[in-house]
């Protein structure tokens, strides 16, 4: 019965050291008022493609040769 009482207590004592909540921040603004901003103009994304075609592949041991360390450049 004690230790129900001593955890009761330690329990409101603990809540009572607690910090209290921060106060609510409102925004500067309204958020019902108007706000107005630039129109972004429409930029196609296919606008810089370019085709490629498949290559077969080339012999790649001049230029690993070429740019490893000590390599010819």
């Amino acid at each position: 019965m004690k230790l129900t009482i001593a955890v009761v207590a330690l329990s409101l004592v603990a809540s009572g050291c607690a910090s209290t909540l921060p106060p609510e921040v409102t925004a500067a603004r309204s958020p019902a008022s108007a706000y107005r901003a630039a129109p972004l103009p429409h930029q196609n994304p296919l606008a810089d493609y370019t085709r490629r075609v498949a290559v077969e592949p080339k012999p790649w041991r001049g230029l690993n040769d070429a740019q490893a360390p000590g390599g010819k450049s």
